[in-house]
């Protein structure tokens, strides 16, 4: 359906939409839910064909070490077949972004112990070197920030039209980070940043803005903006609260904005709902913080913003 210009509901309009999305995702929790799944998938044609290179050095990787990183390549969708290791990072004034996962590689390398030099000299004979292997830790260029420009990874631009003008208006109006890349969806309270795979890696892109949406929700929470409590550790109850709040806060902005995905939140919702189980007021507190979130949102936008005329969203 195209997109419509028109004025971004009144108070009273939004606060019986929240409503009506709320009862609807207490009505499926009731009702059973299937398992949440991950809108987005992790292609093994993200990276060019090519072996694996050190990215300080230009030197190729050969042996085992061309399987290994091609399949971390493959099985973490990254997007380039350069590595560093953690030092070389750093000294190229980038460094590994925090809570990256590096791949172990090998390096076979050659010895002569004591022992059998001394044998070699009392007998003439030349010494035997002992081949071992060494351990070591590298980070594809992909999971590292601020590299220089010829090492940096360079994300494959967005196809026009993936993500839709309202919450591209949303998302810019809010004045929040939002960094798109990599194979994770989170928000970062420490450095105040979003992070999502591009809409290119979605099933459907159309749940590339369900995603982004969810966390642009926790990025309300700073101290700057709404001022939550996002301490909570994972498989806390705290923690659930707040991804109740940040889920049906994407549930409401989608409705409002006249995006429609195909991954229900209820699916998602419902993940948290024996965490919860012992707080049978949970989901409408979140329910409330989330309208707060919504409303805070919605409230950067122009008052004339892109927004769908009188499509609703099917959680």
């Amino acid at each position: 359906m195209p997109d419509t210009v028109r004025t971004v509901r009144s108070g009273a309009d939004q606060t019986s939409l929240y409503a009506e999305i709320t009862a609807r995702i207490i009505a499926e929790l009731e009702a059973g839910r299937l398992p949440w799944v991950q809108p987005w998938g992790t292609p093994a044609a993200a990276a060019p064909l090519g072996l694996p290179r050190n990215a300080a050095t230009g030197r190729a990787y050969t042996g085992v070490n061309v399987l290994i990183l091609w399949g971390a390549v493959v099985a973490r969708g990254f997007s380039g077949q350069s590595w560093l290791t953690f030092r070389q990072a750093l000294a190229r004034g980038g460094h590994v972004r925090k809570g990256e996962r590096g791949t172990t590689v090998v390096y076979a390398d050659r010895f002569i112990p004591d022992d059998e030099r001394r044998r070699a000299r009392d007998t003439g004979e030349e010494p035997q070197a002992i081949t071992f292997l060494k351990r070591f830790t590298v980070f594809n260029c992909a999971q590292c920030e601020d590299l220089p420009d010829g090492i940096a990874v360079v994300p494959p631009p967005i196809p026009e039209g993936l993500i839709l003008p309202r919450a591209a208006a949303l998302i810019q109006a809010s004045g929040v980070d939002v960094r798109i890349g990599g194979t994770r969806a989170f928000y970062s309270p420490q450095h105040d940043y979003v992070q999502v795979p591009p809409p290119q890696a979605f099933f459907e892109p159309v749940n590339w803005h369900r995603t982004v949406l969810h966390e642009l929700g926790h990025s309300t929470g700073h101290a700057s903006r709404l001022n939550r409590d996002l301490s909570g550790a994972f498989g806390s109850r705290k923690y659930a609260f707040e991804e109740l709040v940040a889920e049906i806060s994407a549930a409401y902005l989608c409705a409002a904005l006249g995006i429609v995905p195909t991954v229900r939140h209820a699916d998602y919702v419902g993940a948290w709902l024996d965490v919860l189980r012992g707080d049978n007021h949970a989901i409408v507190r979140a329910a409330s913080q989330a309208s707060k979130v919504a409303d805070y949102l919605l409230g950067f936008l122009p008052k004339t913003a892109p927004v769908a005329g009188d499509e609703r969203e099917s959680v």
